[in-house]
Order: C-alpha cells, then structure tokens, then sequence
C-alpha cells in the first residue's frame, strides 16, 4: 500500500493529552463528510475501544454497529494505527490509518497518515470516480477539517 494522503497539525497539548483527545474525544470532534462516508447511512457516533486488537467502531441511528477498523498499535503519546475500511468496500479490502504524536516545544504535532487507496479502484463508490491524485487532494483536505476539529475540541477542554 502505497498512495496515501498526509496532514498535520499543532495542538496546545502534551502528546498524551493529544492521543486522549484523538481517541477518547472522537465522538466529539468527528465531522460526516457525505464525500467520504462510512456506512450509506451516515457515520454516526464514532468510538474507539482501547488497546492493539481493540477496534474503531461507529454506532448507527437504526442501533446498528459498524466497525471501521481494528488497533494495530496503540501507543498512547506516540502512535495509534489501525486498519480502516467504509461499508462499501469488498470483504478483505481495506486501507490503513497511521497517527503519530510528536513533542514540539510546548504543543504536540498530531500526524495523520492514511495510505493504501491506490488498492481501492477507480471506479468503486469510495472513490467516486476520481482519479488517485485527485481523491487523495479532497481526503486530505477531509482531513485537515477533522484535525482542524480535533484542535477546537481539544481547545475547548482547557482551561
């Protein structure tokens, strides 16, 4: 897996505080992008379970559960990754979500990798007909608003 879409951020935290806020906090900071929905009915309340082997999963409004993906490292203050997949994608298909936490003077830098999209084709629902470069530009730029809601939650937290 190769193609793979990378944005940072600098939060006012410790790296432990940041991973808190990345996993704990996930239902608060989560924004639907319909672009790059999870399940064909929405996202809905996203939650990690804790721990490698533990596993992301989003809770529908019909009661339904969905997992997104499962814990591959769980390094609280340094790194989470996880494998990640949408609804949509065929048994077996997935990529892969890397966030890494580095100490920078006085904040944290929160960077999300995710890569392997280049296994997801062109044509699959996922990826709405875009070519690779093109769907990596707008996914990053779902990112950047996630992470832009993350740093406004975690914000929001402090004193």
């Amino acid at each position: 897996m190769t193609a793979a879409v990378i944005v940072s951020i600098r939060l006012d935290a410790t790296p432990a505080q940041a991973f808190e806020a990345f996993t704990a906090e996930i239902g608060q900071w989560w924004r639907p992008n319909p672009l790059f929905a999870l399940t064909p009915r929405g996202d809905g309340a996203l939650r990690f379970e804790p721990g490698e082997g533990g596993r992301l999963v989003t809770a529908l409004p019909n009661g339904k559960e969905f997992e997104v993906g499962r814990i591959t490292v769980w390094k609280p203050g340094e790194r989470l990754a996880l494998t990640w997949r949408q609804a949509t994608f065929a048994p077996g298909q997935m990529t892969e979500l890397d966030v890494r936490f580095e100490p920078i003077g006085d904040q944290t830098r929160v960077t999300v990798e995710h890569r392997g999209w280049d296994t997801v084709p062109q044509g699959h629902v996922a990826r709405h007909g875009f070519p690779l470069m093109l769907f990596q530009r707008r996914l990053a730029e779902h990112w950047r608003v996630l992470l832009a809601a993350l740093d406004a939650n975690a914000r929001r937290g402090q004193p």
